[in-house]
């Protein structure tokens, strides 16, 4: 895919949902956290073959240039041939895994669960060394695995990302004091086309992932973080990928000082010296040429799987870097898979999972894609070849019980900008044991995919919380029987035990997300935005409803929505909304006007109160990254404190028995760095 800006006006597409099954096989790079001692058990059959040299990399791709130009008129009267031969109207075609038993004509392979379910697993707890880390202020898919954001905690500092500028607010003491801002980029760099969109901070080191469409590639800036709370650059390094961007994904992670990345670079037959776009690293200097650049990626570090390449696939090097924080000078190593473009990826504590799959189905009804899991420390990586695609990153989980879990649609083109939000078919939950991975040659079987309730095609919601897998859509499923609801919920145990019960919801399913044990699912209905509790026990069931008039979320990503529990049952809420009862641009990301808090009180909502936005008029005199594509508004619960970060302003609030009431605020904007208030 070549390089663009992200469009300054994204528009969701709200096509009528597909009913078809075009289940496609599909590549995905994969590593998974493992306990110690789940170690043995879980360790793949088998693993791929990396190319044996630069030479052998270099005919592999001769030769794949030459099938695809040889191919492509064979390929076009096949296609011509298969079209003549199509099966009649409303009869589904089936795509299969060479020697997978073919699923049966509804949504996916029948399933039978096992006959002695094992009990359910949550993901792992944090590790002592997170725990020690601090308070975390983001709402991560993983225990353990911290996610790129726009806000971090340093100390008794908070430190943000916004518009091209890093800033330090101290918070120490009852304080809350602007103290420090500098560029998020190197001195002497022009930053124009370039987007500085995440954060993540190890020990005293603040790192910055960025992208840039001026210099084709990921930038990281390194900068130093004292205890006073001031910063100063320390270094930018360059490194070759194609553009990252997801509406839903984040590029990066981190597990104690490493620095954790995947990033696509896409391949096309025939171009001059392909190797030359092959993962590198090059640090920055104002004099910095391509030759500086270093591969991080050798031959012996590159897999494939035994799929033939497809003539009209794009190919694709799906690449997991991983670079040390701990060492002033950073050193980043890569491993890399081969595979179809559309890509979904996942990290679990010890690995990365890519999920990767051709834009169209192969010739004699393959797929050409799969699972890949590549673990972090630079062993080879293992495959399986599975059918459908994911919705998101949320759509898996890696179970404490040795499994990968993962919710499947049939069709799917990945996570890519904003095709996350688009997908269509069945729908399926796919279970297979880790030690289940192998050399790429073996399919997850039939039995592997359980069938599940349809969910429309545009806005699909998927999360696990504790044993279930929670799922759900914005409209009612064009195919949906005419009793069926308008909205639904679908809750299925993950672990195969019980049926899978579909909750008829009074509002859409925009955002699902972790209430303790329990879930909180929200969404808009007439103008007016909907917090509903679901009691995950035996069975899932509605427990209770607040309704907020005239109002929406302002933020789709994850980030937005932080919980702050306080006892088993008691905790807080927070989310950016808006208060003209319309989500913000593409769905939920315009500026907030404030945020909205709610007390959990055994799963029952009521409102504490709002901390409201005064956006300043102030001209910043940004310089890049001047969209918050990101969002640029946060629920904040540090050191027994409240706050809302709201663009420039950071406000605190004070929870007086049942009310949240404002008590100060700041602007921290670059031009005045003065106190509002």
């Amino acid at each position: 895919m070549p390089s663009h800006p992200k469009p300054s006006h994204p528009k969701p597409s709200h096509t009528k949902p597909s009913h078809s099954l075009a289940a496609g096989l599909v590549l995905a790079f994969a590593a998974a956290l493992a306990c110690p001692a789940q170690a043995a058990d879980t360790a793949p059959a088998k693993t791929l073959t990396a190319f044996a040299s630069e030479a052998a990399l270099q005919a592999f791709f001769k030769r794949y240039a030459d099938e695809q130009r040889a191919r492509e008129e064979a390929a076009a009267k096949a296609r011509a041939k298969a079209m003549a031969n199509a099966a009649p109207a409303g009869e589904p075609m089936y795509s299969v895994a060479p020697g997978m038993a073919p699923p049966s004509p509804i949504p996916m392979p029948a399933y039978a669960p096992p006959p002695s379910p094992p009990s359910p697993s949550a993901p792992a707890a944090p590790s002592a060394s997170a725990k020690a880390a601090g308070e975390s202020v983001t709402n991560t898919q993983t225990a353990g695995v911290d996610e790129g954001g726009i806000v971090k905690v340093h100390g008794q500092h908070l430190v943000m990302l916004r518009r091209g500028k890093l800033f330090t607010v101290d918070i120490g003491k009852g304080r809350l004091k602007p103290v420090s801002s500098i560029d998020a980029f190197a001195p002497g760099t022009d930053p124009s086309g370039s987007w500085f969109d995440e954060m993540l901070i190890s020990g005293d080191t603040v790192a910055v992932i960025g992208y840039s469409y001026r210099r084709g590639g990921t930038e990281i800036g390194l900068f130093d973080i004292d205890r006073a709370g001031q910063l100063r650059y320390r270094a930018t390094y360059h490194m070759r990928s194609n553009d990252y961007y997801s509406s839903r994904n984040y590029a990066s992670r981190q597990i104690g000082s490493k620095l954790i990345f995947y990033t696509p670079l896409y391949l096309r037959p025939g171009q001059s010296d392909p190797l030359s776009k092959f993962p590198a690293l090059r640090k920055w200097r104002p004099d910095a040429t391509p030759a500086d650049f270093e591969r991080i990626a050798p031959a012996t570090r590159i897999y494939r799987t035994d799929d033939p390449i497809e003539p009209h696939a794009r190919l694709a090097l799906h690449t997991v870097t991983v670079c040390d924080l701990a060492a002033r000078e950073m050193k980043c190593e890569a491993s890399a898979v081969l595979g179809p473009q559309g890509r979904v990826f996942y990290v679990s504590g010890e690995s990365v999972y890519v999920w990767a799959a051709p834009g169209r189905q192969a010739e004699g009804g393959r797929s050409g894609a799969g699972l890949f899991r590549i673990p972090l420390d630079g062993g080879a990586p293992s495959a399986l070849k599975v059918a459908g695609a994911p919705v998101d990153q949320f759509s898996f989980l890696e179970s404490g019980d040795g499994h990968l879990n993962v919710l499947v649609r049939a069709q799917g083109g990945g996570e890519g900008m904003w095709r996350a939000e688009r997908g269509s078919g069945e729908v399926a939950l796919m279970r297979v044991p880790l030690k289940s991975f192998s050399d790429g040659r073996d399919s997850a079987p039939a039995h592997s995919y359980r069938a599940l309730p349809n969910a429309d095609r545009y806005g699909v919601q998927n999360r696990y919380v504790g044993a279930y897998l929670l799922y759900g859509s914005s409209a009612r499923h064009v195919n949906s029987p005419p009793d069926a609801p308008r909205h639904a919920l679908h809750a299925v145990r993950w672990d195969g035990a019980g049926e899978a019960q579909t909750l008829s919801m009074p509002h859409a399913v925009e955002r699902i997300e972790a209430m303790g044990a329990d879930a909180v699912v929200i969404g808009s209905r007439t103008g007016d935005l909907h917090f509903s509790s679901i009691k995950l026990g035996r069975v899932a069931e509605l427990a209770y409803r607040y309704v907020r008039g005239n109002a929406a979320q302002s933020e789709a990503r994850s980030h937005g929505f932080f919980y702050k529990s306080e006892r088993a049952d008691d905790g807080i809420v927070g989310l950016p909304i808006t208060h003209d009862g319309r989500a913000g641009n593409a769905g939920g990301y315009g500026p907030a006007a404030s945020l909205l808090y709610l007390r959990n009180k055994r799963l029952r909502l009521d409102e504490l109160g709002s901390l409201l936005s005064q956006p300043s008029k102030t001209d910043d005199g940004c310089r890049a990254s001047c969209v918050d594509w990101y969002g640029n508004a946060r629920p904040l619960f540090l050191q027994g404190r409240v706050f809302a970060l709201m663009g420039y302003e950071l406000v605190e609030g004070k929870v007086r028995g049942e009310r949240l009431s404002e008590t100060r605020r700041i602007s921290y904007a670059p031009a005045t760095m003065a106190i509002a208030r």
